[in-house]
């Protein structure tokens, strides 16, 4: 089926809501739901849940993708499949029964973090949680990353650090915000001057997605050293990317 075929039904889709438009676009991309589905096989999911969740990402790409941006519908979905299969394994992570005390740090600090960036507009720093809570950093930390509110869109800095970005902030912005990250010229060229420890962090927490206290561990190191680590390496990463772009 030729793109401009492809194009054509999904206007008629957005137009009329028929969802045997729908169910015959699905049928010719439910090949990128299967592939992606496999790559997360041996992780403690089953292949049917895995293709299962990938196809009704599918289904809602569908619903959402516009033709008339000009992008690629396979350049869309993957992406979508893929973060609706990695939120599937965040939530059944999150099932996991929490030692009491820390599932009452961790429901407190999610209490306060969405009071303090509904009144302020940002989120809060760990060290304004941890003084308004009367907890520690670490304690903080644990609970942020056991509550799934840390990742690649999380804080990389400090609610006073005007340079607070994630990793995916730190990329230089394109007209196509996916295809972006199938470039990996500029990331490799801002790696270059990292440390072989650096170069680990960033293959733990942002390949791997690894918690702090995991990468920690494999790094022989203490998890707040990873936290500050990884701020000050975030912050590297944004200035190397401007010059390489």
């Amino acid at each position: 089926m030729a793109e401009e075929n492809v194009n054509e039904l999904f206007r008629r889709y957005r137009e009329t809501g028929d969802k045997a438009i729908r169910n015959k676009i699905a049928e010719k991309y439910l090949y990128i739901a299967d592939i992606l589905a496999k790559k997360f096989v041996g992780r403690g999911v089953e292949y049917d849940d895995l293709k299962q969740v990938a196809s009704l990402a599918l289904l809602k790409g569908i619903d959402r993708f516009d033709p008339d941006l000009g992008m690629q519908f396979t350049t869309f979905i993957t992406p979508t499949i893929t973060g609706e299969i990695k939120n599937y394994f965040r939530d059944k992570s999150r099932l996991v029964k929490l030692p009491r005390k820390l599932g009452e740090i961790s429901a407190a600090v999610r209490t306060f973090s969405a009071e303090y960036e509904g009144k302020n507009g940002v989120k809060p720093s760990i060290r304004e949680i941890a003084e308004s809570l009367k907890l520690s950093d670490e304690e903080v930390v644990r609970a942020l990353e056991v509550g799934g509110t840390i990742s690649l869109d999380g804080a990389a800095g400090t609610a006073d650090d005007e340079s607070e970005r994630s990793l995916y902030a730190v990329l230089p912005d394109n007209d196509d915000r996916y295809e972006r990250f199938e470039t990996k010229d500029a990331i490799r060229s801002a790696m270059k001057d990292l440390s072989d420890t650096e170069k680990a962090l960033v293959k733990y927490r942002y390949v791997d997605e690894l918690s702090q206290s995991e990468t920690a561990k494999r790094l022989g190191v203490s998890q707040m050293f990873v936290s500050r680590m990884e701020r000050k390496l975030l912050a590297k990463l944004r200035e190397n990317l401007k010059d390489s772009v």
